[in-house]
């Protein structure tokens, strides 16, 4: 793996890169509350066959971290990876986890000429999302704590205690035997970065989605349909564990993506990159084949 600070739209990013740079280029997008090293142990793998490259994320890691909510849009935010993208010579293959999913996303909608392949692991569109989130069901009951993320100085109570709560808040009836040790200590490190927790809970704080509660519906939002197509290839990599995110949360899926691949994997979760990063890259060599 080769690290280093990459100049995007005027702005400092690290950007980790494993594999020959000959190879074709696999853009990997993570999410909260992650950095671009969540990646190592699935680019190790995949580093034969592409040129993996995993950027901090705006807000996240090493990487610029602005203050205001509004530099947080997702128009923001798409915006770094297409001036990542546009060093490429060739379109790339994107691969996005939770929030990088929705990035992932808003790639293959709104610069397709940029995305041959999309590659999403437990993440989700945001239409089925947001209907998931509007009907008041169980997505909306799982998914109140991002209406917790979202309210003044919560970065406070998630950093107490050496980031308790966070930790907490990551692991909610999931197995997270895989974050100790020498990794655990890398993600606190990254996390008491300077500004760095704030600007993370900004990445909910600017999204439009809207929670309803449990159990009482609300009208679904007006989104324009037709712009939120997926031309390209897509597979969909499911960890069958997940709490945070539910089945529910993409059905309707293949009315947006009419060339999707949907593979369960069982016996993890919502982190199952870390969980089962050789059945992951597996799965992507066999849809690949």
């Amino acid at each position: 793996m080769q690290g280093r600070f990459e100049e995007l739209k005027g702005q400092r990013f690290f950007v980790r890169r494993w594999g020959d740079a000959s190879l074709p280029p696999l853009l990997m997008l993570h999410g909260f509350p992650e950095y671009g090293g969540a990646w190592q142990e699935v680019a190790q793998r995949l580093s034969q066959n592409f040129h993996c490259i995993a950027p901090d994320q705006r807000g996240f890691g090493q990487s610029w971290a602005p203050k205001g909510v509004k530099n947080y849009a997702a128009a923001e935010l798409v915006g770094d990876m297409v001036a990542l993208i546009s060093r490429e010579t060739q379109p790339v293959m994107v691969f996005g986890h939770d929030w990088g999913a929705a990035i992932a996303y808003g790639l293959v909608m709104f610069h397709p000429q940029l995305v041959d392949r999309l590659i999403i692991a437990n993440g989700v569109h945001p239409v089925p999302f947001q209907r998931a989130l509007a009907s008041g069901g169980a997505q909306a009951k799982a998914s109140q704590y991002i209406t917790w993320l979202r309210q003044p100085g919560v970065q406070d109570h998630l950093s107490a205690n050496g980031f308790q709560k966070l930790l907490q808040l990551f692991a909610t009836h999931m197995d997270m035997s895989w974050l100790s040790g020498e990794r655990l200590e890398d993600y606190k490190h990254e996390w008491s970065r300077p500004g760095r927790l704030q600007a993370m809970l900004n990445w909910y704080r600017a999204s439009p989605l809207q929670v309803a509660l449990p159990d009482q519906p609300i009208p679904m939002p007006a989104l324009p349909l037709k712009r939120l197509q997926v031309p390209q290839p897509h597979l969909l990599l499911w960890g069958d564990g997940d709490t945070a995110l539910l089945p529910e949360a993409t059905q309707g899926l293949e009315e947006f993506a009419p060339q999707l691949t949907r593979v369960t994997l069982e016996g993890c979760d919502h982190w199952l990159h870390h969980q089962q990063p050789d059945e992951v890259a597996q799965a992507i060599s066999n849809w690949l084949r």
